[in-house]
């Protein structure tokens, strides 16, 4: 379900200290390595850990020029559940914006949630579950990547794993392989709705 077009552009919400501004800047890396020219920048409210935040991705075929906030997001990422009611993630959406949701529940319990209508592309993912269980912290970047891979279906999911391991390449062996194990499983695990 590729939906990239000239420009596809990305907002993500998250709290801080979850992962959404390293999850950008890694969407972004691979997809220049992919042949893409991208953008990578966040957004805070009040810098501390927990608080909303906002990151943004645009992901084109050529130069962007724009150089603001994604107000018309083509792809919605959400990290924490929590902000499905403490944000309005669909604010700018349109039809065809896809959702990718770190929650338990079915994509049509989500778009129910969210007043979108039974048409809306929802792909949810049990992020923090899969974190928890591979390395014992709510950390649901690395599972949020993997679904990416569902969006940019022309990028392999390996793709997402190999560039993370180099950038990665001085964690601990063990958190290392721990993180490629959620990245993988955000891709194969997603429910699409």
């Amino acid at each position: 379900m590729s939906i990239i077009s000239r420009t596809t552009e990305i907002r993500w919400h998250g709290r801080g200290g979850q992962g959404a501004k390293t999850g950008s800047a890694v969407l972004a890396e691979v997809m220049f390595e992919a042949g893409k020219f991208v953008q990578s920048f966040p957004e805070y409210g009040a810098e501390r850990q927990g608080a909303p935040m906002k990151a943004f991705n645009r992901v084109s075929d050529g130069p962007i020029r724009k150089r603001c906030g994604v107000q018309n997001p083509d792809v919605v990422a959400i990290i924490d559940p929590t902000l499905l009611e403490a944000v309005r993630p669909s604010e700018g959406c349109t039809e065809n914006t896809v959702y990718l949701i770190n929650t338990p529940e079915s994509p049509e319990a989500v778009k129910s949630k969210l007043g979108l209508p039974q048409g809306a592309r929802v792909i949810t993912i049990d992020a923090t579950k899969i974190t928890l269980e591979e390395f014992g912290q709510n950390r649901p970047n690395a599972p949020m990547l993997g679904t990416f891979a569902h969006v940019f279906s022309e990028v392999p999911i390996e793709s997402f794993v190999e560039h993370f391991s180099r950038k990665m390449k001085n964690l601990p062996e063990k958190i290392l392989e721990a993180n490629k194990r959620a990245i993988k499983r955000g891709y194969e695990e997603v429910l699409i709705g």
